[in-house]
């Protein structure tokens, strides 16, 4: 096996060139659990071996936050310990892509699904998990990752024709660039299209809501039984089985896929720009206002509310894009927020400590015999 085949390249290769003079080895991160991590190497014979590794000190403390930590599909430098030590990161490599949401629940953070990602593939269905306003916010975070999106309208065999082509129409409309198909993994459709993605040092990250039919596609690729799938429930239409942890997988005919949790949360982790850009139809309508401020309500002049009454854009899209940038909004005032109190607390350990050594200080000169305010 090559490191090509996991994903490695030339610019890698030049980044690591420092670290290798140290003796250490390139390593790509597979699973992350509370206390340490899993990665592939590769040993002198060119067979793959996964490895129990953990995180230097350094490499935590040097990372403004959880995001800069090593996450699977990083490439890292290891040092190689012995039976009686762990195998150390030293450092963490740049990322190509980031494929990243914000922590769920009220946290400004921002969490990395997969590092390292060239396809992001969406899985859902045309039924109960169908929502074009959810689906808005994973184009958006794919467009920002810098991957690119694919999309399964799984369950097929289970909906009917129309349903299916229509959901399909409606959300190729909102990311015209994005390879959209109906599929059905109960009847082996979908496996070809995630297969002629897996190329060779291609990876491939899996994401949707649980029960939608994504662990049966990765067992379908794996060729066994992978994640444990059950019955689906009659009346919500959910599967009981969901993937509780995020990994990296190599698959024998090529390609990397990274399997996550079914995800009930999808907020947003992104910047203007890429909410402008995701949104561009809503922008360029904006630009027509007859007023630079328009609040887009009952303004005189306002080109989107005209849109929308004409019927050239969907109300509901509008809604989506003033609350996506309402979220981005207090995603970051939050952010700001948070800055200023690290740095009030910085300042104040930092008087903090410089009052301590002060008084150690004295105390020092003291125990010599000397007094404060001079020599007696």
């Amino acid at each position: 096996m090559l490191l090509t085949e996991l994903g490695w390249n030339d610019d890698l290769d030049r980044e690591f060139a420092p670290h290798a003079k140290r003796g250490w080895v390139p390593a790509r991160l597979n699973r992350e659990t509370p206390i340490n991590y899993g990665a592939f190497i590769l040993d002198e014979e060119g067979d793959l071996v996964d490895l129990d590794v953990v995180l230097s000190g350094k490499v935590w403390h040097d990372a403004e936050n959880d995001a800069e930590l090593p996450a699977v599909g990083d490439w890292v430098a290891l040092e190689l310990g012995d039976e009686n030590e762990d195998h150390v990161i030293r450092a963490r490599l740049s990322r190509r892509s980031c494929f990243s949401r914000k922590v769920p629940g009220k946290s400004t953070e921002e969490q990395v699904i997969g590092a390292n990602v060239d396809v992001v593939c969406v899985v859902t269905d045309p039924g109960p998990d169908h929502n074009p306003r959810r689906m808005e916010r994973y184009f958006t975070l794919i467009g920002r990752s810098r991957a690119r999106p694919l999309v399964l309208i799984n369950k097929s065999d289970a909906f009917a024709a129309d349903l299916c082509a229509r959901a399909r129409q409606e959300l190729q409309a909102l990311c015209p660039e994005a390879e959209i198909h109906v599929t059905s993994a109960l009847r082996g459709e979908g496996l070809e299209i995630l297969r002629s993605h897996l190329t060779a040092g291609t990876t491939l990250c899996i994401v949707g809501s649980s029960g939608v039919g994504k662990s049966t596609l990765v067992n379908q690729l794996l060729g066994e039984e992978w994640q444990w799938t059950g019955e689906v429930n009659e009346v919500t239409g959910k599967g009981r089985h969901t993937t509780t942890s995020r990994e990296l997988v190599p698959l024998d005919e090529g390609g990397l896929l990274i399997d996550n949790p079914g995800m009930r949360e999808i907020q947003m982790w992104t910047d203007e720009q890429t909410l402008r850009e995701s949104f561009s139809d809503v922008e360029d309508l904006a630009n027509q206002c007859r007023f630079s401020d328009c609040k887009h309500g009952s303004d005189q002049g306002c080109a989107i509310r005209a849109a929308v009454e004409a019927g050239q854009l969907e109300s509901a899209r509008l809604e989506s894009f003033i609350r996506l940038d309402d979220e981005v909004d207090k995603l970051r005032r939050r952010a700001k927020k948070r800055q200023m109190t690290s740095e009030r607390r910085a300042k104040r350990n930092h008087r903090v400590k410089a009052r301590n050594l002060n008084d150690r200080i004295e105390l020092e000169r003291e125990q010599r015999g000397e007094w404060r305010g001079g020599d007696h």
